[in-house]
C-alpha cells in the first residue's frame, strides 16, 4: 500500500527569511514528532519546493478520516505549545487539507513528490474520479512509484493563522499527488493530467517538492 491509512493532513506555507532556520527548526525538533504522536496518526512527510508554491509542504498519514476531527486531534490543535505559536503566526500564504485518500496506485514512497490541486465541478465529481481512477496509475512511468488522489473535506479544511474563518472557494479542492525517484521523473506524469483537455479547466497549481525528511510511529521513542 502506497500510503497507508484513509486520511490526510495536508499542510503547506511561506515564512519569511528572516525566521525561517528558527521555523525549520521548530518544524523538525518538535511539530512533526508531536503530531505523529498523537493517537491515529501513522507518518509525515516533510518537502521543500524545487519548483512551486509555498515553498514548505507536510502530508501526516492517519488511520482514518475520522481522526483528523477527532478529539485527540482538536485537544492538540487547542493546546499548542509557545514554540508553536509564535512559528504558526508567521506562517504566510497557509494551505491546510484534510482530505480523505479515495485514490492510492502503486508501491511505495519517493523522494520527490508532484502535486496538482484540482477544483472539481459542482456535479462531476464522481465522473472526474473516474477519469483520475485511469490517469493514476504509475505501472508504466519510469521514475514514477505511486500516485495518489485527496479529496479535502470543505468544512475542515481551514489554516490555522488568523484568516481561518474568511469564505475559501478551494476549500474542498482535490490533490493529485506523484511519488518519485527524482524531480525529474515528474513532468511528464503530471503532463498526463495538467494538459489533458478534460482536466486542465480544473487545474489550479501545480509543483514539484524534494523530501526533506520522514517520521513514521513506529519511529518515535517507546515511553
Amino acid at each position: 500500500m502506497p500510503i497507508a491509512g484513509q486520511g490526510m493532513l495536508l499542510t503547506s506555507m511561506d515564512v519569511d527569511s528572516l525566521h525561517e532556520a528558527e521555523f525549520n527548526r521548530w518544524y523538525d525538533r518538535e511539530h512533526i514528532e508531536e503530531r505523529v504522536a498523537i493517537e491515529g496518526f501513522i507518518e509525515a512527510r516533510r518537502y521543500v519546493a524545487h519548483d512551486g508554491r509555498p515553498k514548505y509542504l507536510s502530508l501526516y498519514s492517519t488511520a482514518t478520516f475520522d481522526v483528523l476531527d477527532s478529539p485527540a486531534y482538536r485537544a492538540a490543535l487547542a493546546n499548542q505549545t509557545e514554540w508553536s505559536k509564535a512559528n504558526i503566526a508567521r506562517f504566510k500564504n497557509m494551505i491546510r487539507g484534510v482530505a480523505r485518500i479515495t485514490i492510492s496506485r502503486g508501491t511505495g514512497r519517493g523522494a520527490a513528490l508532484g502535486i496538482i490541486r484540482l477544483r472539481p465541478p459542482e456535479d462531476g465529481a464522481d465522473k472526474l474520479r473516474e477519469v483520475l481512477q485511469e490517469q493514476l496509475d504509475p505501472s508504466a512511468l519510469d521514475g514514477i512509484i505511486s500516485m495518489h488522489l485527496l479529496e479535502n473535506d470543505p468544512a475542515l479544511s481551514r489554516p490555522l493563522t488568523p484568516d481561518a474563518a474568511k469564505a475559501d472557494p478551494g476549500a474542498g479542492d482535490w490533490y493529485v499527488l506523484i511519488d518519485a525517484t527524482d524531480v525529474d521523473a515528474v513532468p511528464a506524469a503530471a503532463a498526463r493530467i495538467i494538459d489533458n483537455i478534460a482536466l486542465k479547466p480544473l487545474v489550479v497549481t501545480s509543483g514539484v517538492y524534494r523530501l526533506l525528511w520522514d517520521l513514521a510511529k513506529s519511529d518515535l521513542p517507546r515511553k
